[in-house]
């Protein structure tokens, strides 16, 4: 790769690192491998497109794999295709080389992209390695002839995919009405071109840089019937700004989901860059070299995410959920992500710190070390090869966590050898061990949820709209009391207060039940005295339901389905909450046994040492100042840590055991009553 000879090469690597290093094999071919990558900074690297690359990456990847291969494997067989044959790419080689070459794969993702690949194979085979790399070649070849032919009016924008076939088409919903027609997806916007009886109308712009959109799967269908669960729908929290897009595939919803991770890919990289980037018109962009091109690094991290997961989809190799295969959106919901989000915003805006912007500050000598100094002594993340993140770009709330602190506060370690920000010897950069620690709490919520899918019982079926009936008064009054809480009608929410805190202070507290009791009985006798004098009306008391519109028996049983499923859920939820309540009072995770024990304690000594009602007005004042401005983000983070704990609490294991008939149990009965008396004749005989 690097136009030296093998034992050249060696000595050089023998000069760079220290002797552990250098005794590894595997950092020998990391090393040759690397420093030819290192010096292309292209976003699809240029050699992909020559066979003979293709095969020596994959080469690489087996040396990486097995660095102490006989020297006569290599020699004898490498130009045969037979030395090919039943070599498999195991998962921790593709790991570590793939990730390297720009466009091939991202470091959040490729774990799942090497799922994607083997599928039930133990590795990856070179055909199936050649026909990805090839697959990808053709989507970006494709983007680039829609953009210089078919669509000029895009000439500011980049066209990602476009859907539109006879056989499989994309149908606008939008009032009861479907309108066929032709969406594309560029890396700002979502089109969408009906096609009428006259010919194709003006194409619709959806902006996708906007904050608050989101896009989730839909059900659709004719008079506002929820008969088709293949739609994708895109709002920005204004109903007249929602899209409903359905995408017809007779083979199933693969297309939907597909699609679907598409459009949240776009949003989610903008989101990033709101996020995690500087602003705009911030002028210290240009007082770190080459933060200028941050943005245009995360969009072209997106707009390659999708890529592969087109390739994917061509060559029909997806996961279940093809969102893990695309990094930003992967991110928002991944454990850890936040933190690995950090460090790409590190690798796309960091850099090292203009001269010119040091000598604006102080142009003294002394005031240039001075400031060096507060570069090294300040709050600014550094990558491995000392490019700066300024502080002031840290303006997303997760910066504050204690898993950043944690990962920031050991992030000077360095180790191996630092060809750059993004290529480590022996080593690994920060998006890497970010992006480690991600892919192991992901394994650990994983098998968490194994032992809670291992304890879903199915079943019971029930009357949905008589159960919502029965509880609109409780509705009602939560609901109030949500307006309450929200200051929507500040009057109204001052009065509760100045009522509650005075019946707290003056000591009424414990008038409050009796009060309640009393209010109830004369509330049910003045009922019963209405009643009896007629001035109620027959139909007072009983409870009315709406019968559901005419339909034909697949809508009903769909409509069964759907109740039942929804019902199941509940109690399949309810129950997980149960079996996680067990494993933390018997112990099944005994540090937050630990940990929850301590809170109870903690909690009753409070409340023996502190008066109940300023624990009570303390409550009532938390209560009411959790959506104010000043609380929100910090009750957010706090649900958050919260909720992250919960996810790792396993369920108590379940049982089921198999079922017994009364026939069974007295045959086993019988079976113990004679084999009772063959051992009492046995007995009386050796006697």
């Amino acid at each position: 790769m690097n136009g030296l000879t093998g034992q050249k090469v060696q000595k050089i690597f023998k000069a760079l690192v220290p002797e552990p290093v250098y005794n590894d094999a595997r950092n020998l071919v990391e090393y040759c491998c690397f420093r030819f990558l290192s010096r292309d900074n292209s976003d699809i690297h240029p050699c992909l497109k020559e066979p003979a690359f293709q095969r020596l990456i994959f080469i690489t990847m087996l040396a990486w794999q097995n660095p102490y291969s006989g020297e006569n494997e290599y020699r004898e067989n490498f130009p045969d295709k037979a030395f090919f044959q039943g070599k498999l790419v195991g998962k921790a080689a593709f790991v570590r080389i793939t990730p390297a070459i720009s466009g091939l794969a991202d470091r959040a993702t490729v774990h799942n992209l090497f799922e994607a690949l083997a599928g039930d194979e133990q590795g990856i085979s070179l055909s199936l390695w050649l026909t990805y790399i090839d697959e990808l070649l053709k989507v970006h070849g494709g983007r680039n002839s829609y953009q210089i032919r078919e669509y000029p009016q895009f000439s500011t924008e980049r066209i990602l995919c476009i859907a539109s076939s006879r056989k499989r088409p994309v149908i606008k919903w939008e009032n009861n009405m479907a309108w066929p027609g032709k969406v594309t997806l560029t890396d700002t916007a979502l089109y969408f071109e009906a096609v009428g009886l006259l010919g194709p109308k003006d194409a619709m712009r959806f902006d996708l840089t906007r904050y608050g959109l989101r896009v989730e799967k839909a059900k659709v269908g004719p008079l506002g019937s929820d008969l088709f669960d293949s739609a994708v729908s895109v709002s920005s929290g204004l109903e007249s700004e929602t899209w409903l897009l359905e995408f017809v595939d007779l083979g199933g919803e693969l297309r939907r989901d597909v699609w679907q991770a598409f459009i949240s890919e776009v949003i989610a990289s903008h989101k990033f860059i709101r996020e995690y980037g500087p602003r705009e018109s911030d002028p210290s962009i240009f007082h770190v070299y080459g933060a200028h091109k941050g943005k245009e690094r995360a969009v072209i991290s997106a707009i390659n995410s999708i890529a592969r997961l087109q390739a994917l989809q061509f060559m029909r190799k997806l996961l279940d959920d093809p969102i893990k295969l695309v990094q930003f959106s992967y991110l928002q919901y991944a454990p850890y992500g936040d933190v690995v989000c950090q460090t790409l915003a590190v690798s796309y805006w960091g850099g090292p710190v203009v001269t010119k912007f040091t000598e604006t500050v102080e142009p003294s000598v002394e005031g240039a070390k001075h400031t060096d100094q507060i570069y090294e002594s300040s709050n600014h993340r550094f990558d491995i090869d000392g490019s700066v993140y300024l502080q002031k770009w840290m303006r997303s709330p997760s910066w504050a966590s204690s898993a950043s602190i944690v990962f920031w506060k050991n992030s000077s370690t360095k180790d191996g050898v630092i060809l750059s920000k993004n290529l480590v010897v022996g080593g690994l950069t920060l998006v890497e061990r970010a992006a480690a620690t991600c892919k192991e709490k992901s394994q650990a919520v994983e098998k968490t949820q194994a032992t809670i899918d291992a304890a879903v019982v199915k079943g019971i079926p029930s009357n949905i709209d008589l159960f919502k009936e029965l509880l609109l008064p409780l509705s009602i009054t939560v609901k109030n009391f949500e307006k309450l809480k929200r200051w929507e009608e500040p009057p109204l929410t001052v009065s509760f207060l100045v009522f509650a805190y005075t019946i707290i202070f003056r000591n009424m507290l414990s008038y409050v039940f009796p009060m309640l009791l009393m209010v109830l009985a004369a509330g049910m006798l003045t009922v019963k005295g209405l009643k009896e004098q007629g001035r109620l009306g027959r139909s007072f008391g009983r409870v009315t339901i709406r019968d559901q519109p005419p339909s034909n028996t697949i809508q009903k049983i769909i409509a069964v389905k759907d109740a039942m499923r929804d019902v199941e859920n509940y109690l399949q939820n309810l129950n997980i909450t149960l079996l996680k309540i067990r494993t933390i009072f018997l112990s099944g995770q005994p540090q937050i046994t630990t940990e929850v024990a301590l809170v109870l304690l903690s909690s009753a000594t409070i409340l023996l040492i502190v008066p109940f009602k300023y624990i009570l007005a303390f409550l009532l004042f938390d209560l009411f100042t959790r959506e104010l401005e000043f609380r929100r983000e910090m009750v957010k983070r706090f649900i958050t840590i919260l909720k992250e704990r919960w996810d790792t609490i396993p369920a108590a294991p379940v049982i089921v055991l198999p079922f017994e008939s009364e026939e069974s149990k007295a045959t086993d009965e019988r079976g113990e009553t004679a084999e009772q008396a063959i051992k009492k004749k046995l007995d009386q005989w050796q006697e």
